[in-house]
């Protein structure tokens, strides 16, 4: 496999020196750049293409929500990751909506951040521990609306498919629950996300379940 190529974000010098150092003696990774502010990393994303942007919150010049916002919005491809110092809600889902497919909380521990860019690499989403178990609590307490009129523009199949979404099921487990070709089920997700205007997955994710969608039935 090849190494998942990584630009490294954070306005504390000492501290991203630290990851530089860390990522590029692992196996599987290489970084390509770094950046002390969000402008700086909107142009070295735009221009070195990494895999995976290790990205900090608190910045000049541009803070780590629009940087990200920016970097996603013209290369979807790239995957950003959120290291930060910050794990209340707001935050975590501020970064979600902009395009983030990971957030850690500085402190993880090396073999999570590492598993983190990896699996980002991949296309997958990733949280640190405690992020996930926040995030959790957080779907469990809300009032589950009717998917109907939270997302008028679905169709009926198209909300099932959500609904499957957000449970975590990937297409090919979508496709046989729902006894349907997994191109379908891919033709489906890519109308879903277009409907919802997100990015991809990630934030579908998200938006079906502050929704209320998600909770599998017991």
């Amino acid at each position: 496999m090849e190494a998942v190529r990584v630009l490294v974000v954070d306005d504390h010098d000492e501290f991203r020196r630290g990851l530089e150092a860390m990522l590029s003696s692992a196996d599987g990774t290489v970084v390509v750049g770094n950046a002390a502010d969000g402008r700086r990393a909107i142009d070295l994303a735009l221009d070195l293409q990494p895999d995976v942007v290790l990205m900090d919150l608190q910045m000049p010049e541009v803070n780590g929500i629009e940087a990200t916002e920016r970097i996603v919005a013209s290369s979807p491809h790239i995957a950003v990751v959120v290291l930060s110092m910050m794990d209340d809600e707001d935050s975590v889902f501020a970064a979600m909506r902009a395009g983030a497919r990971g957030y850690l909380v500085k402190g993880a521990r090396r073999q999570d951040l590492l598993r983190a860019i990896e699996a980002a690499g991949s296309g997958e989403v990733i949280f640190g521990p405690g992020i996930a178990d926040r995030m959790m609590t957080y779907f469990r307490g809300l009032r589950e609306p009717a998917a109907a009129e939270v997302f008028p523009a679905l169709t009926d199949r198209e909300r099932t498919v959500l609904q499957h979404i957000a449970e975590g099921l990937d297409n090919a487990e979508i496709a046989r629950t729902l006894g349907l070709s997994v191109k379908t089920v891919r033709n489906h997700a890519s109308n879903i996300f277009a409907k919802l205007q997100v990015a991809h997955r990630a934030q579908a994710i998200v938006r079906a379940r502050e929704a209320g969608l998600g909770e599998r039935s017991p």
